[in-house]
Formats: C-alpha cells, sequence, structure tokens
C-alpha cells in the first residue's frame, strides 16, 4: 500500500509537483506567481524535490533574461501517483 509521501505532502510542494504535473516544465518566476511565493521560498521547495530526485532544473535564457525552468520527473510523476492515490485511500474511508 502506498503511504502518504512527507516531502509533497506539505501544501505548496503539493502544488508545485501537481502544478508540474501538467506541464514539460515551467518557468521559476511563473511557478513563483502561481503559488504566491517569494524566491527564496520556492528555491528551497524546489532544492527539497531536486534532492529527492523529484524535480530537475535547468539554466536558460527566455526573452533575453536568465531564468531557470523546473520541471518534474518520472519519479516525481510516480511519488505524485502514489501520494493522490494515498490520498483517495483516506478520502474513501471518510465518505
Amino acid at each position: 500500500m502506498t503511504e502518504l509521501d512527507p516531502l509533497i505532502h506539505a501544501p505548496t510542494r503539493l502544488q508545485l509537483v501537481t502544478s508540474l504535473a501538467a506541464v514539460s516544465e515551467a518557468e521559476f518566476a511563473t511557478l513563483r506567481d502561481a503559488l504566491g511565493v517569494s524566491d527564496s521560498v520556492l528555491s528551497k521547495h524546489v532544492s527539497a524535490l531536486a534532492d529527492a530526485g523529484y524535480v530537475r532544473s535547468r539554466k536558460g535564457v527566455h526573452a533575453g533574461r536568465r531564468t531557470t525552468w523546473v520541471g518534474l520527473t518520472d519519479a516525481g510523476h510516480r511519488a505524485l501517483r502514489g501520494h493522490v492515490a494515498a490520498l483517495r485511500r483516506l478520502i474513501d474511508a471518510v465518505e
């Protein structure tokens, strides 16, 4: 049985990985604005998820400016699917 993943259970991290699940990658500033967090908060969350192998990041240039792109890895997709399955089991137990 898949358990809740404490690494992605925190609300901001869960929002981050669910946002990334819908795209191949997203620009750091776009994620920051969508999540309503500061650069430093998002950077810490991205670093923690990258250390676990759930996300990858790369530096690039967009519209003439240096930027960072973040994407969910295959391991991140698996972790998210497992976490969602565990949440569904909890919800089913309530209903």
